[in-house]
């Protein structure tokens, strides 16, 4: 079988798939990269067996149908030093030849292709739509805020609820809470099969990133009692649903504050970085002092030295001070554009604080303890 195709493609869709890949596993097979030629296509399919991505590549040549396995570290490298506009591959018994122009050959072992397991493809006749920079900014501002390590609730994936024409997705790990809602449409499927589905953050960080903005395309998402399968333009990601329980996280947003502050983003997130910068595992917390027009932000540590750093702010309520682990209110600005219109909501230094945004994202944050 000889195969021939355009490097840059083969080299973006060889990117996007094997970021599933696992870093460790007892299978040899899935550290390997399947070229399957199927009906005058060409796939790329990789899986760890819990998520799978197939990516359909464009002008794909080849003389036959079949497949074969290619090895994930060799194979990424070529594809990156090389500089031709094509690519061959040709398969001679357990030999993989890769020809990229007139100079370079190489010569790759052939592993047998009928022991890679099978990664679904997109065949859905009803599913939901929701636009891809409105999913792919979702995804951003939610899958930080899960927890992968937790046994206690199924934190490692984004709760996703369909409530009539938004869809509501939530992530928390038990400090911090974020929601996000987008619109979506349904193609002929009226409610998803597992009303309360979990996708795994991994699942989810790579449909982001198969995403291309630039394409405007619209992202087609189906839903099975213990299984989700996500379509954007050739890429498709399939996942087993995450088991568990959700927590009850309406139960965890205060129904009324006390204070309310519009801080400007840009400064604010540059506030913070600075003040991160004495922090240590130990010590953790900044402090926050809200003052008459003016957050003022203190941190130290016995072994870093110490850090003030003020911001002016419209704050005309009573002197209050609330302590935050500053990672997670790094993470949450970073998804932020600078100029976004960002509230804060308070109800004094020990219970949870909820910053929103004008589009509806909401996070919430539960203080740190200060010291006595």
């Amino acid at each position: 079988m000889r195969i021939t195709c355009q490097r840059l493609a083969l080299a973006d869709a060889f990117q996007t798939v094997s970021g599933v890949l696992p870093t460790r596993t007892p299978r040899d097979v899935l550290q390997s990269v399947k070229f399957e030629i199927k009906d005058g296509r060409g796939s790329l399919l990789a899986t760890d067996l819990e998520i799978g991505v197939r990516y359909e590549l464009p002008e794909v040549e080849s003389d036959a149908e079949g497949a074969l396995l290619l090895p994930t570290s060799e194979f990424a490298s070529i594809l990156r030093e090389t500089e031709s506009e094509t690519v061959v591959l040709e398969v001679d018994g357990d030999v993989i030849w890769v020809r990229c122009g007139p100079q370079s050959e190489f010569k790759l072992g052939a592993k047998d292709p009928s022991e890679f397991p099978p990664v679904a493809g997109f065949e859905e006749e009803r599913y939901f739509v929701v636009g891809a920079s409105d999913l792919r900014q979702a995804i951003r501002r939610t899958v930080f805020a899960t927890d992968v390590e937790s046994t206690r609730y199924a934190l490692g994936g984004v709760l996703l609820e369909f409530q009539t024409d938004v869809l509501r997705m939530v992530a928390t790990d038990g400090r911090r809470l974020a929601r996000v809602e987008l619109p979506f449409r349904s193609e002929g499927l009226e409610a998803p099969e597992n009303d309360h589905p979990i996708i795994p953050s991994k699942a989810l960080t790579l449909v982001e990133r198969s995403i291309d903005e630039q394409r405007d395309e619209e992202v087609r998402l189906t839903v099975h009692s213990s299984e989700a399968l996500v379509q954007s333009g050739p890429a498709t990601v399939s996942c087993r649903l995450l088991e568990g329980r959700f927590p009850p996280y309406r139960e965890a947003i205060p129904k009324a504050f006390k204070y309310k502050v519009d801080l400007p983003c840009a400064a604010f997130h540059r506030a913070v970085r600075q003040a991160q910068i004495v922090v240590d595992a130990e010590t953790r917390g900044v402090d926050f002092f809200f003052t008459r027009d003016l957050l003022t932000l203190r941190s130290a540590a016995a072994d870093r030295g110490e850090a003030k750093v003020e911001c002016p702010i419209a704050f005309d309520g009573d002197d209050l001070v609330i302590r935050f682990d500053p990672q997670y209110l790094v993470e949450f600005l970073r998804v932020l554009d600078p100029g976004t219109n960002l509230t804060l909501q308070l109800i004094d230094g020990e219970s949870a604080a909820q910053f929103t945004t004008e589009d509806g994202y909401l996070y919430l944050v539960m203080p740190l303890e200060r010291p006595k």
